[in-house]
């Protein structure tokens, strides 16, 4: 179980000498005004200018000692606040990329994208300040109570009146803290997915003029985040001035009984002076006070949802029963009677067939009959519900995710290309040489766009590849998927935005390039999975059928009305 305990831990050593400095410094701070107090009352009247520089002396050394240790001890803080807060980043960005998919759609992606900017910002100013402020608030407190009393017994009492007050208020404002920055933060979560959304988008809202309209909603979710925000800034910043309206009417009663015992000639001028110091000490402690409960409250509500990350267990752990490997020979995918539901919504339905190495699997249906869920599950992004699943023989709950994921090549929907030069998109860090790689764009018909480019394969891509067409992105993201020469490679719409020609050139030389690589293909067009060894029809999730295309154009109603419907269009010619 991961906390911000065992993360601070690591650096104990190094912070109890920060806070010993930081003791050091402000116990020397404290002695400041009863040094002045002995000048003013004791040594000035006797007239001795060597004592009188002897005690400067001595003060001076003091005001150093307290300035050197906060400045050392300060600077040691930020140093395990800055050491801290990257390893937790870290740990949390590498938590994010095990996450199973369920546990990224609980998540949600934006609230992880918070969580990594500003909950790591909240807990970093947290362990800077309780370093910081955690000690050097006691001791003044404490300590600047304590020699007030030494100072100046009956003054002292006056401010010991006002600690009740003070205890209520800060009590109230700390029990309210942590709540309301928590609900602040998940306000930050929404505003964070729907600017994630937009700019995702933006290309579409132009299109379609809803600019406005996207304008008026964010405003919508800004003032959710401002009105929480509000709330929060009101009720935790009500602490500064209501101690400072207790304790300055606590100040003008000492200043009122000081001078009346000073005129009476029960108190002398120099313990009133320094009573009075320690009283403005007190007060600064007492706002820090404040300003702690702030930055604790909102690194308190931080710190639970980076934890919470953090300590999610690893749901699609490997079943060493199921970790046998099976005699069979390489490629082959098998779907027994699978099931999978999304929180209780059901999509897919005792899905079953079989693939042999080097056969292709052409998976056709309308929007939301299961298609992408089938290639989640076979990536085991996801476990089913019933049934199972091999590749190899072997059931993939029996895979090291690492052992069963370098087997595929993959396009997905909604891919992603990087801000980077074509050839590190199609090598994208792996152990892809050069040959490689331009055989890789050769055959999935990129090579002849990307050479024409001035810069050819260090040509640079915009983020998400904006700079290049819909067809060029998708040919650059099948020939990062070929590159790794991968035992199957899945294909989802991933030649939606190609021309046909293009589109049946790619299959060709797939058939021919590729004899032994298992494929499976997903797609909207029936053009382009009417020539696979098989075809597998979903309708709402189940296998509306399962042949090659002369039998489903028998047998499959589905298939028939999908092939019927494109070809009044022109579309199944291929």
């Amino acid at each position: 179980m991961k906390s911000l305990g065992k993360y601070l831990s690591v650096h104990k050593k190094r912070m109890s000498v920060g806070l010993a400095i930081k003791s050091v410094g402000t116990v020397a701070e404290l002695f400041l005004p009863m040094i002045m107090a002995y000048m003013i009352d004791d040594v000035a009247p006797t007239g001795s200018v060597l004592s009188l520089s002897l005690w400067g002396a001595a003060m001076f050394v003091f005001a150093v000692a307290a300035w050197g240790g906060n400045v050392i001890a300060n600077r040691m803080a930020s140093r395990v606040a800055r050491d801290t807060t990257e390893v937790i980043r870290n740990d949390l960005f590498s938590s994010t990329l095990y996450l199973s998919a369920r546990q990224t759609d609980e998540v949600t992606v934006p609230s992880l994208v918070s969580r990594l900017s500003s909950d790591t910002y909240n807990v970093h100013n947290m362990i800077g300040m309780i370093q910081r402020l955690g000690v050097r608030v006691p001791i003044l407190l404490v300590g600047g109570v304590a020699l007030t009393f030494s100072v100046e017994p009956v003054l002292a009492l006056v401010l010991l009146a006002v600690v009740p007050f003070l205890t209520v208020i800060v009590i109230y404002v700390s029990s309210k803290g942590i709540t309301l920055y928590t609900d602040l933060q998940r306000a930050v979560d929404t505003m964070v997915r729907k600017v994630r959304d937009d700019y995702t988008g933006i290309r579409v809202i132009k299109a379609l003029s809803k600019t406005e309209y996207e304008e008026r909603s964010f405003a919508k979710i800004n003032d959710d985040v401002v009105h929480k925000e509000t709330k929060a800034g009101v009720i935790m910043s009500v602490t500064n001035p209501i101690m400072n309206v207790v304790l300055n009417l606590g100040m003008t009663v000492v200043v009122l009984v000081g001078a009346y015992r000073v005129s009476e000639g029960l108190a002398k001028v120099g313990e009133i002076i320094a009573f009075t110091s320690y009283f403005t000490i007190i007060l600064n402690a007492v706002i820090s006070v404040s300003r702690i409960f702030v930055n604790v409250s909102k690194g308190s509500a931080s710190a639970k949802r980076i934890c919470a990350v953090l300590n999610m267990p690893d749901e699609l752990v490997r079943d060493e029963d199921l970790a046998v490997d099976a005699e069979e020979e390489k490629g082959g995918i098998v779907f027994e009677n699978v099931t999978f539901s999304y929180d209780g919504a059901p999509a897919l339905k005792n899905v079953d067939f079989s693939l042999k190495k080097g056969e292709t699997l052409g998976v056709i249906g309308a929007t939301g009959s299961g298609k992408t869920t089938l290639v989640a599950l076979l990536l085991r992004f996801y476990d089913c519900d019933k049934g199972r699943i091999l590749v190899d023989g072997k059931d993939v709950r029996g895979y090291d995710e690492k052992e069963l994921r370098k087997k595929f090549g993959v396009v997905l929907q909604n891919d992603f290309l990087m801000a980077a030069s074509v050839e590190e998109n199609i090598k994208f860090e792996r152990a892809v040489d050069d040959d490689a790689m331009k055989e890789a764009a050769k055959n999935a018909k990129a090579a002849p766009f990307v050479e024409s480019l001035d810069s050819g394969y260090d040509s640079m891509l915009t983020v998400r590849g904006a700079n290049f067409s819909g067809g060029q992105k998708q040919r650059l993201l099948i020939a990062r998927a070929l590159a790794g020469r991968p035992e199957i490679l899945i294909l989802d719409d991933s030649s939606s935005a190609l021309d046909y020609k293009t589109d049946a050139q790619l299959r060709a030389t797939l058939r021919e390039q590729y004899p032994d690589t298992t494929i499976v293909m997903i797609a909207q067009r029936i053009s382009s999975v009417r020539f696979a060894d098989k075809i597998l029809v979903l309708d709402r999730g189940e296998a509306a059928g399962l042949g090659d295309d002369a039998t489903l154009m028998k047998t499959c109603p589905v298939y028939r009305s999908i092939y019927e419907s494109q070809n009044e269009g022109g579309g199944a010619n291929g």
